[in-house]
């Protein structure tokens, strides 16, 4: 299955709205969808993603900090772990459990270490920090095909410049979503993103392999 290079972060989900939001985020085009774990009864949110989504979307978990972690989404059906850092051991597990793995990095060394550990992608956190510039720099040492997702402050403003310097894709958070925003509100901030994140692209959405 070919992904939208944007990572969909639907931190504060509960259970009752995740299948709603999930629609309007896929009927967009955006196909990769994170729980965070730290969000309201978050493994009954991935399930519910799991059995109407799986065939249509990449569903799993954020802020996934321990391997214990790693095997209650796995026990969902989910096939994305994300992580806020670079643990070997998580990263190893969720190969292990042949699910895709992306975990955090900010130094050229975390993200050496998480690709030898056997990271799918990177997540480049907190971008807002980190900057395009220093991106652009660890990037020259990374392999060639490394893919790096911007994650922290991403928006309209900035986004530009990342896709300048070859950044595969963005994770999305605030600017979509929070749980205190209404189905309406949520609809038309996805809309309105998909709209200046296609203009800054030119030619639309650029599909990847995950």
């Amino acid at each position: 299955m070919k992904y939208s290079p944007l990572i969909a972060i639907l931190r504060g989900v509960t259970p009752d709205k995740i299948l709603n939001v999930a629609e309007i985020l896929i009927e967009n085009g955006i196909n990769i969808i994170e729980v965070p774990l730290n969000s309201p009864n978050p493994l009954k949110s991935i399930q519910l993603l799991v059995d109407k989504y799986s065939d249509k979307a990449l569903l799993g978990a954020g802020t996934v900090l321990k391997t214990s972690e790693v095997n209650n989404v796995f026990n969902t059906g989910a096939k994305l772990i994300v992580s806020p850092n670079t643990d070997c051991q998580v990263i190893q597990e969720t190969k292990k459990l042949k699910m895709l793995s992306i975990p955090g990095c900010f130094t050229v060394s975390e993200a050496l270490t998480a690709i030898q550990s056997g990271a799918d992608a990177l997540k480049l956190f907190p971008a807002s920090t980190l900057g395009p510039n220093t991106f652009n720099a660890i990037n020259q040492v990374l392999p060639k095909d490394t893919k790096c997702f911007a994650v922290g402050g991403i928006n309209s403003d900035n986004m530009k410049e990342w896709v300048d310097f070859k950044i595969t894709g963005f994770g999305i958070g605030s600017n979509i979503y929070n749980p205190k925003m209404s189905l309406y509100e949520i609809k038309n901030k996805v809309e309105d993103f998909m709209k200046i994140y296609q203009n800054i692209l030119g030619k639309g959405l650029k599909q990847i392999s995950l």
